[in-house]
């Protein structure tokens, strides 16, 4: 159907997108076995990333033309984007002034927590899988918990919560480590999310069977707690939440694979190289950093924004029989 005059971020179901995804670059400092190869990946060339000044621009755009309200900076490991803190000050100067958080993998974080609080950051989610260091070094292949625990208290002392942790669970690996994780987080006051593994490896090796559902993930932690659903509606936050032993600690679970939450989605994407999808696990995308070194003027950008948005499908179809993975990985898409 032809799009109506609106100038957000709207699609054909209704939906509309005021959550900005930005990945800032696609490198890691981890090599998760469920996200890449030992010997990592080809990183994208310095020249097709975005320069600060044309991310800066493309946010800006989406914040003043439209609509969008929440950004969330991410990668491959966003603490690797040299002169972050200047750039997290400049988005957090735009008016409106969104609201600013970021996903990171926490090495690094503990000496620059502070800094990123004071140029504007509200929010941080930091990746963490177990909290044995034995297992951290078999998953990440990297002997880095103690700098990964050391962020996080870090950005906790920045004032800037609720920490959260995202965890993946993965079959014949780490399931044991849902009680402690949650343990953990209890007692340090973080908030804790699981996410079901989903198919974005750069190895395309996913498979469902090992898998840890939400299902499963939540009789293991009821065999110790007692979970009573959130009081508060949960809009179109990906997490299911719920209170742990009457609260007030709680602990959420993203089940993008098992219960997808596609009807409420208002997240949209712009990878570092310029690139804007309307999904997660699209493999369409409108390349905006091309019209942006061509000279194209704002509207025309926005315009580009919305038509990729108004194609949005209406879910991402990971159950149906046709389900093809995203050709790019999730450290070149951000999460």
């Amino acid at each position: 159907m032809p799009r109506p005059e609106n100038p957000h971020l709207i699609d054909t179901f209704g939906r509309v997108a005021t959550d900005l995804r930005v990945s800032l670059t696609d490198r890691c400092n981890l090599r998760c076995t469920y996200c890449m190869p030992a010997e990592g990946l080809d990183w994208m060339p310095g020249e097709q990333v975005l320069t600060d000044d044309e991310l800066v621009r493309l946010i800006r755009i989406a914040v003043e033309m439209l609509g969008v309200t929440d950004i969330r900076l991410t990668g491959g490991e966003p603490l690797l984007r040299p002169g972050l803190e200047d750039l997290v000050a400049r988005i957090t100067a735009l008016q409106p002034r969104p609201k600013v958080s970021m996903t990171t993998n926490g090495i690094g974080l503990a000496k620059r927590a502070a800094g990123l609080a004071a140029a504007g950051l509200n929010r941080i989610n930091v990746s963490l899988d177990t909290v044995d260091p034995e297992m951290f070094k078999k998953i990440t292949r990297r002997d880095r918990l103690s700098h990964v625990l050391a962020g996080l208290a870090a950005a906790r002392d920045a004032g800037m919560a609720p920490v959260k942790v995202n965890a993946v669970l993965m079959r014949g690996v780490n399931e044991a480590e849902a009680v402690p994780l949650l343990k953990f987080c209890l007692a340090e006051g973080y908030h804790l999310r699981f996410i079901e593994q989903m198919p974005l490896d750069a190895q395309h090796g996913w498979n469902r069977g090992e898998m840890i559902t939400a299902a499963e993930i939540l009789a293991m932690l009821e065999a110790e707690f007692t979970l009573t659903p959130f009081p508060v509606a949960r809009g179109g936050a990906p997490a299911e939440r719920w209170l742990v032993d009457g609260g007030p600690g709680d602990v959420g679970v993203i089940a993008s694979v098992t219960r997808p939450f596609c009807a409420a989605c208002e997240r949209t994407r712009l990878t570092a190289d310029g690139a804007v999808r309307s999904c997660l696990f699209s493999n369409d995308e409108t390349d905006l950093r091309s019209l942006v070194r061509a000279g194209a003027r704002d509207e025309e950008v926005a315009d580009a924004w919305r038509a990729t948005m108004w194609g949005k499908l209406a879910g991402h179809e990971i159950n149906d029989a046709g389900f093809a993975q995203p050709i790019r990985p999730m450290s070149a898409i951000g999460g």
